[in-house]
């Protein structure tokens, strides 16, 4: 079994079963690409066996912190049959569900998303590449289904040093898939949607901005990088139950337009067309439709800020919270006295306290005040472990303007 042995001092993070070795830690040891290692501290102490990559600045990703365990076909089938099972501890109201989460399913670098009958997997990391095979039967058999995409076509395969690869790893069938969530309907393409087809993360707070149109009776709302439109099926489902249908106007704001065209299908797909609702469809830049807006007096009494990743790493982060600052200023200054701004960051780069201060310095700049009502996260199924406080990258804040 080929060795890595870490410097002096580098050993604290797996001590504490953190699963990533950095290439600034290894003192000495190598290995193909994914095969895996026996990482040991610099006196020679057991720390973990993990999968090697000879790209990535992380160089080893931890299967078992046990020094007795064979990381082998058995041991990951064992860790594709306990990931799926713990879906089953919580309530996920859909058949749209992250089965397998990476680093906090002990797989790490693998996503898999299960989408009525057919899985998607992600490959992005050098280990989960090298046992391919292995882990698609094993997903196969945990849950007794016969298809399996592949979307390993996201930035992180790059970083280790991992070409693009998508199409059917098992089975074939239609791409275009529609899913059960909470009481609604919502249509995708895993061979051409974002991530795996969807934003399953978003789940919960999509549930949540649905409450918030029952209870609060928005009539006017705008949805920005409103992507297939999830939050304004969301919105038009809490309104339909409040019976508050009849004259509510709703703005959704992308840059695609493939996208846009499904988010309108979402209005007939669950019968909304016809309900005496106005709806935009607009494909265009948020930040000028936000200043023209601003510029044309228009105010809403719900505004969702869903931007994507503006902060891949800490290291853009000085960057990405000038962008963050400026759509939520401009968007605080759209909000109604009264009204709800629910605003994500999804970079891992940015952590839940400077996304507050983000969030803060631009209701100054805006010259609003306003209630943080709530935090929001990513649903549980994409969760995060005591260990690795990086699985943290989705954070939400319902932030209500305070009355005139």
């Amino acid at each position: 079994m080929k060795t890595l042995r870490l410097k002096p001092g580098k050993e604290r993070s797996m001590q504490r079963r953190h699963p990533w070795v950095f290439e600034s830690a290894i003192a000495r040891g190598g290995a193909d690409s994914g095969e895996t290692v026996r990482v040991e501290s610099h006196d020679g102490a057991f720390l973990a066996w993990a999968a090697f990559s000879p790209v990535s600045k992380i160089r080893a990703r931890a299967w078992s912190f046990v020094e007795t365990q064979r990381i082998d076909a058995a041991f990951l089938a064992s860790v594709c049959a306990r990931a799926v099972a713990a879906r089953g501890l919580f309530d996920l109201q859909s058949d749209g569900v992250r089965l397998v989460h990476g680093e906090a399913d002990g797989l790490p670098g693998l996503i898999v998303d299960r989408y009525g009958d057919t899985l998607v997997a992600q490959f992005l990391s050098a280990g989960v590449e090298r046992w391919k095979d292995v882990l698609a039967d094993a997903l196969l058999k945990a849950t007794g289904l016969a298809k399996l995409y592949e979307r390993s076509d996201a930035s992180g395969r790059e970083r280790e040093g991992l070409k693009p690869v998508t199409g059917w790893l098992r089975g074939d069938g239609p791409t275009e898939i529609v899913i059960r969530e909470h009481g609604w309907q919502l249509s995708l393409d895993i061979a051409t949607g974002h991530k795996t087809g969807f934003y399953l993360d978003q789940r919960d707070s999509r549930q949540r901005f649905a409450e918030l149109a029952q209870h609060r009776r928005f009539r006017r709302v705008l949805n920005c990088f409103c992507y297939t439109g999830g939050f304004t099926v969301a919105a038009l489902a809490g309104l339909k139950a409040a019976n508050a249908l009849q004259g509510a106007q709703l703005v959704s704001v992308d840059s695609s337009l493939p996208a846009l065209e499904r988010a309108r299908g979402h209005l007939a797909l669950n019968g909304f067309e016809g309900q005496g609702i106005e709806t935009e469809f607009l494909d265009a830049n948020v930040n000028t439709v936000l200043r023209e807006f601003i510029d044309q007096g228009r105010t809403f009494d719900a505004i969702v800020l869903d931007p994507p990743k503006f902060a891949p790493t800490a290291a853009h982060a000085e960057r990405a919270a000038r962008a963050y600052k400026d759509i939520n200023r401009l968007a605080l200054k759209l909000l109604e006295p009264g009204g709800v701004l629910l605003t994500f960051s999804c970079s891992g780069g940015i952590s839940a306290d400077l996304f507050h201060k983000i969030v803060a310095s631009a209701g100054i700049d805006a010259g609003v005040d306003g209630y943080i009502a709530e935090r929001l996260g990513a649903a549980p199924d994409h969760p995060m472990t005591i260990e690795f406080p990086e699985g943290e990258y989705l954070k939400g804040l319902v932030v209500v303007r305070k009355p005139a």
